[in-house]
């Protein structure tokens, strides 16, 4: 197949980028900064995979919200209506989402059915969805991923505990009650992988068994073989990132039913064995 990708020099565009071409597929790198660029890029692919967005990790003023709105929304929105002006087009769409989409809680347990949450996040993932469903106006197959932490030594969030956790400097977050909806970055792949074979609809790529901040905190020192014993305050990280800061500090422990419901097997559903594995290939 040909699999045109906006966003292919990202983080899981790397990894999926290779992963496609090791099986046999063609890989069609495009931009979101040209929208009509894009869509004549991957007129004749057989899927469009969108994996572009402003960095969520900063410090949130009005300007950045704005921009991370507009890069998911707004460019979503161009690329489609520049695809639906062309007569040739993907015949599938797979959009990026991510579980920010549930809004945050320590009590309760999401899945691909529940509602969007009422913050910030809830409502930029929900117009980013409702914008990418606007491929099937033009024919074409939906699946959307809801992406949560993804674990991989070279991006992501797990590359930026390293080296304060090797140093024994790791520590919870806040609380530490905060719940943690992650994901080994091969079965992230893989999950896309289904999603661009196939499946439509809504997957959430989370492991099984999320775990809270302090669970995360623990297992990773262990396996690192290092102290966990600097918290992390919340006053630090609000002065760090402002609004920003409720990605660390809350959370949402998210179930993959839905992909699971569909036939999709993780290798990793034990946060400790997907460390182990990623530390120590």
């Amino acid at each position: 197949m040909r699999i045109g990708i906006i966003g292919a020099s990202g983080f899981i565009g790397r990894h999926l980028s290779a992963t496609l071409r090791a099986r046999g597929d063609d890989v069609i790198a495009a931009s979101a900064r040209d929208p009509r660029a894009a869509a004549s890029t991957v007129a004749g692919c057989d899927v469009l995979v969108n994996l572009a967005g402003e960095p969520i990790a900063q410090r949130w003023s009005p300007a950045v919200k704005e921009r991370l709105r507009a890069s998911r929304v707004d460019a979503t929105r161009a690329i489609l209506d520049a695809l639906g002006e062309l007569e040739r087009r993907p015949t599938a769409y797979v959009a990026a989402s991510a579980v920010g989409y549930y809004g945050h809680s320590e009590t309760a347990t999401f899945d691909e059915t529940s509602a969007a949450g009422t913050d910030f996040l809830g409502s930029l993932c929900a117009q980013w969805e409702a914008a990418a469903r606007r491929a099937r106006e033009l024919g074409m197959r939906v699946a959307i991923v809801r992406t949560g932490i993804v674990l991989g030594t070279d991006g992501g969030a797990l590359q930026q505990m390293l080296t304060p956790f090797r140093l024994g400097a790791g520590g919870v977050i806040g609380s530490g009650r905060q719940w943690m909806s992650w994901i080994h970055l091969d079965d992230l792949v893989r999950v896309y992988l289904a999603a661009i074979d196939g499946a439509e609809g809504v997957m959430n790529a989370t492991a099984p068994i999320p775990v809270t901040n302090a669970e995360f905190t623990r297992t990773l020192g262990a396996v690192l073989h290092r102290w966990t014993i600097f918290p992390v305050p919340v006053f630090a990280l609000r002065l760090l990132f402002g609004e920003g800061a409720d990605i660390l500090i809350c959370g949402q422990r998210v179930l993959p039913k839905r992909t699971q419901e569909l036939g999709f097997r993780f290798r990793f559903e034990g946060l400790e064995d997907a460390l182990r594995e990623l530390l120590e290939r």
